[in-house]
């Protein structure tokens, strides 16, 4: 399955997705930010279904919430991996991916193969929430962290986090270019900084949101003892934009799309074969 970096993705003009963006909530708060969509039907029929996790707004935290990116890199990255691999999506009778919003106290998260959560620098646990991550966890389930950014937003998670997994039983390091988890699908040789397409064009095309403080993307991973992957951890990187904002201009395509759909196929397919 391993093909070059991007397999051929710009060649793809398509527009996956016409839906609105969801605008960004404001930095700390309290609450779950947008509620969970009233009519969030859960699909459940043996293909791949994207599950967000709604969270609740850190008052100490750093970060816009889980509704950053949503819902369109919910339908653009599961459309793609449905192009580029032979993952089989759910998908409604219109041919777009299904895709559900649920808390971790859902009693259908065990029924998800995979959960994304974006901006966990305001992300806030409680000991029931915790629990139930890490039995979802543990019996197999994979979560992707994604956008996040500098220091602060850093400690957050990792004080969030470790309510679920903590330190003396669950290993967390950078994962070594040379991990299967960069080749499963797509080599990917290095790891890119993809910023928000309003902070791209914003800046006059700078890539580290916080300028020194987050100068540095890194991919991390939370493993258990028996070295298995629970969580992968993209830190000072917006992979969600990357999905979510592929049709929104074309500069923005060619620079961060290629990049970001080979990791985040990766991701997907590596979640659902380890």
């Amino acid at each position: 399955m391993v093909g070059p970096f991007a397999g051929g993705l710009l060649l793809l003009a398509v527009v996956v997705a016409s839906a609105s963006p969801v605008p960004g909530q404001g930095r700390r708060g309290f609450g779950f930010g947008r509620q969970v969509p009233i009519n969030n039907t859960w699909i459940y029929d043996g293909s791949f279904v994207f599950c967000r996790i709604a969270f609740r707004q850190n008052p100490y935290g750093d970060g816009a919430g889980w509704s950053v990116d949503y819902p369109r890199a919910d339908l653009n990255l599961p459309f793609r991996t449905g192009q580029l691999t032979t993952v089989p999506i759910s998908r409604d009778a219109t041919g777009e991916p299904h895709h559900v919003v649920i808390t971790l106290t859902d009693p259908h998260l065990f029924q998800c193969p995979f959960i994304m959560m974006t901006e966990v620098g305001a992300l806030l646990l409680d000991d029931n929430e915790a629990a139930q991550l890490r039995t979802y966890l543990e019996k197999g389930g994979f979560l992707w962290a994604d956008d996040f950014w500098g220091e602060y937003a850093w400690q957050v998670w990792e004080h969030e986090i470790r309510k679920a997994l903590p330190a003396g039983e669950f290993s967390m390091a950078d994962v070594p270019l040379t991990d299967p988890l960069f080749h499963t699908v797509y080599n990917v040789k290095y790891i890119p900084q993809i910023p928000s397409i309003n902070f791209w064009f914003g800046s006059g095309l700078q890539t580290s949101e916080r300028g020194a403080d987050s100068a540095t993307p890194h991919v991390r991973a939370i493993r258990n003892s028996a070295g298995r992957i629970l969580v992968v951890i993209t830190h000072n990187t917006d992979f969600g934009d990357a999905f979510e904002r592929e049709g929104d201009d074309r500069r923005y395509f060619d620079r961060f799309a290629a990049e970001g759909y080979a990791f985040g196929i990766n991701v997907i397919v590596y979640a659902m074969t380890h």
